[in-house]
């Protein structure tokens, strides 16, 4: 795999005057750490465990665009920690509603008992960035984090 979501993500940081983190996976075949993200914060992990004990110990929200068994892997052990209280509910937000509709069929989890109805709660489909801030900023205005105006106007804005 080349350059992807994450690069961007660290590249946007950059660009704007801040910094980003970087936890990689030591693997064979995939490529280095990215340029963007800040030196004294970039993690190299051995264990995908660890890597995700670290990641989720961090996030405020996860935020998965469409991707394959690692993106999968880190959505599904996420939804898996909030729903068993295992972890503090933090939003989870599925970017192209098209690709997650066609790949995971949630609705038929809860069909088939699998999950509770009450569990989709946990996911939000989202089509666009300015979603994304959104979703984001009710989650936490909803446990009383209101953010100033400033810095909403600022991120609905980039």
């Amino acid at each position: 795999s080349g350059p992807g979501i994450m690069e961007a993500a660290n590249r946007g940081a950059m660009d704007a005057g801040g910094e980003s983190v970087g936890l990689n996976i030591l693997l064979p075949f995939e490529q280095k750490p990215n340029p963007y993200i800040t030196p004294e914060l970039c993690f190299k992990f051995h264990y995908f465990a660890i890597r995700k004990m670290h990641f989720l110990k961090r996030a405020k929200a996860l935020v998965a665009c469409p991707g394959g068994f690692g993106t999968l892997d880190e959505l599904f052990e996420t939804l898996t920690l909030v729903q068993t209280h295992k972890i503090e509910p933090l939003p989870v937000l599925l970017m192209g509603r098209d690709f997650w509709q066609r790949i995971i069929r949630f609705d038929a989890l809860v069909d088939e008992g699998m999950i509770a109805a009450d569990d989709l709660h946990l996911i939000q489909l989202i089509d666009s960035p300015a979603e994304i801030v959104e979703a984001i900023f009710l989650h936490y205005e909803k446990r009383g984090f209101a953010p100033l105006p400033e810095e909403r106007e600022q991120l609905l804005n980039l």
